[in-house]
């Protein structure tokens, strides 16, 4: 065993123990992006960063041998400051955004992205109990909204902004209300508006990325995700034309909103995000149709977990590095197809990825 300091309290640990294991075995928090218990260290993302007193060097915790004698600050104003500038670089050319611009505009908070994929997936009932779920009052907020919605959606950009507010309209008009529900609803849905007159008050939102400018190329990506040929309906009159309207939405949210590890880190040290965005990757989706898979180079931070966990595999391509330094990106092996790789383990790529950049395809 060997002894160290970790913010002026000493600890024991065992030899070979890295400073990340000894500070959580003690029950002390230092973030992380690019670590995954059992996985080689890569240390990348730098947001882990501890100060060993003794040296005044700054170490990664993931990968730093815990020593004795050492006497480690992770917690003062330097080491925050550091880790804080770790975050701002990775989100300097993050082009991305964690809401899609319709729900950001919503006065009400509605969430629009969801709406569409559910109803696009037929699944009505869904639907129906989200608004249910959003609606507090017994009259929707879109009645008294000039439809921010739409004027926002990115579709508008390609032909039409998809008919947002008459598809919420349609659903709450559907949805018969005893008093029952009416209970329920208000027992469990979030205050996310109030209406006052004909004035709308936000709630506060949490940090949200923007994915900068758009170049023309870049937004013919968004409609992979709609089908070739598409029905449109400006006017929703049954179920039918709500289904076939929503197929236009081009996805532009983030399917990791509510579980990405780059957002909530930089919600925890109150991080804007940067104005201007560095150009690494373009904005590209690629889609694996036999699995589902859905990766964003954009949203990517190069951790290489996706990569570290799957390279021992010899059954079937995986993802990897390719290029050098700055310009260095993770894609599919140069002579492979995106539908050729992770045919086994594409859930398991999804669920390491510490942002939307992987995601599955629905």
């Amino acid at each position: 065993m060997i002894k160290l300091k970790i913010d002026n309290i000493e600890y024991e640990a065992p030899e070979g123990s890295t400073v990340l294991d000894v500070a959580t075995g003690a029950g002390l928090s230092i973030p992380t992006m690019c670590h995954k218990k059992g996985m080689p260290h890569y240390s990348s993302c730098m947001v882990c960063m501890v100060k060993d007193k003794r040296t005044g060097n700054y170490v990664p915790s993931c990968s730093a041998l815990a020593q004795e004698g050492m006497d480690l600050d992770i917690s003062g104003e330097d080491v925050l400051s550091l880790r804080k500038g770790s975050l701002e670089l990775l989100l300097s050319e993050h082009r991305a955004e964690c809401e899609a611009p319709c729900k950001v505009v919503c006065p009400a908070g509605y969430n629009i992205p969801l709406m569409n994929r559910l109803l696009s997936e037929k699944d009505f009932e869904g639907a129906f109990q989200l608004t249910l779920y959003e609606v507090k009052s017994s009259e929707i907020a879109c009645t008294i909204c000039p439809a921010y919605c739409e004027n926002a959606c990115r579709r508008k950009k390609v032909d039409i902004p998809v008919s947002i507010r008459n598809m919420k309209l349609f659903i709450s008009q559907q949805i018969k209300q005893d008093k029952t529900e009416q209970e329920t609803v208000e027992e469990l849905s979030e205050d996310v508006f109030s209406v006052t007159g004909d004035k709308l008050k936000k709630k506060a939102r949490p940090f949200s990325s923007k994915i900068g400018k758009l170049e023309s190329s870049e937004l013919q990506e968004w409609l992979k995700e709609c089908p070739a040929e598409i029905t449109r309906f400006r006017e929703i009159s049954d179920i039918k034309s709500a289904s076939f309207e929503s197929q236009s939405c081009m996805h532009c949210d983030c399917r990791a909103t509510d579980d990405c590890r780059l957002r909530d880190l930089a919600r925890d040290f109150a991080i804007k995000d940067p104005r201007g965005k560095l150009v690494n990757s373009p904005i590209v989706k690629k889609i694996n149709h036999k699995t589902g898979l859905i990766f964003e180079n954009a949203k990517c931070i190069k951790c290489g977990l996706c990569v570290r966990l799957c390279e021992d595999s010899t059954d079937e391509p995986a993802l990897c590095f390719i290029n050098r330094g700055f310009i260095s990106i993770i894609s599919e092996p140069l002579t492979e197809d995106f539908d050729n790789i992770l045919k086994t383990k594409t859930k398991e790529v999804i669920e390491i990825c510490p942002t939307g950049a992987l995601s599955k395809f629905k």
